[in-house]
Formats: structure tokens, sequence, C-alpha cells
């Protein structure tokens, strides 16, 4: 049962990525001084993800329309990034974007509130 409730989740989590890359659109443009600027800032972000989880491919997917590169790290059973998600966060749920901003780290969980802080900031 176990095996099969492991296939199906992948199966699905197949299909939202692939519908995700066929349909993501293009990157927001910016001149290169402001591009530049924006990856500067975003080196002291961490996104906490799962590859198949739905609503880490909703994070990334804005990610992508907001042109930000911030490193993703993933979560799964036995990495080195679900340790540090634990003992940072305080829990293993993605997706979870760490934030580093004057010496302070702040974990920020649930997609909607990931993107809406993402879209505040970088928009």
């Amino acid at each position: 049962m176990k095996i099969l409730v492991s296939l199906i989740r992948n199966l699905l989590g197949g299909i939202i990525i692939a519908g995700d890359l066929l349909t993501r659109g293009s990157k927001k443009k910016r001149p290169a001084q402001q591009q530049q600027e924006v990856n500067q800032q975003t080196q002291n972000l961490s996104l906490y993800q799962f590859t198949a989880c739905p609503f880490c491919t909703k994070t990334r997917r804005a990610m992508y329309k907001l042109n930000l590169p911030i490193e993703k790290r993933n979560a799964s059973q036995g990495s080195k990034h679900r340790q540090e998600l634990l003992e940072g966060g305080g829990k293993v749920k993605v997706p979870c974007l760490r934030i580093e901003q004057d010496g302070k780290v702040e974990w920020m969980y649930e997609s909607s509130e990931i993107i809406r802080y993402l879209e505040t900031r970088f928009a």
C-alpha cells in the first residue's frame, strides 16, 4: 500500500512539473543593473522544497516569473537540508523560504505567504 501511494504521488508530481514547464511563460525583464541588484539580494534567500510537491511547484513558478535566482534546497528524507529545516524552522514542512537579513534568520512557510513576500519585495 505504501509503495502504491508513493508511486501515485510521484506520478502526479511529474504531471504537475511537466504542466508547469509547458505553461510557465516568460521571466520578468529588468535592466542589467537592476537584475544584478536583485541577484545580490536573493543570495540571502533559500527555498527548502520537495521536487514533486505542488505547493513547491507553485512557489518555484512565481520565482521563475519574477526572475529570482533563489537557491533551492531539496529537503527530502535523509538529506542534510531536511535536518537544517527541522533545526532552523522547527518543522519539516515545505515550501519554506529561509530569509537571512540584518543578522537574523526568518523561516517563512506557506506558498501563498512566500509568493506575496517575493512579489512585494521584488515585483
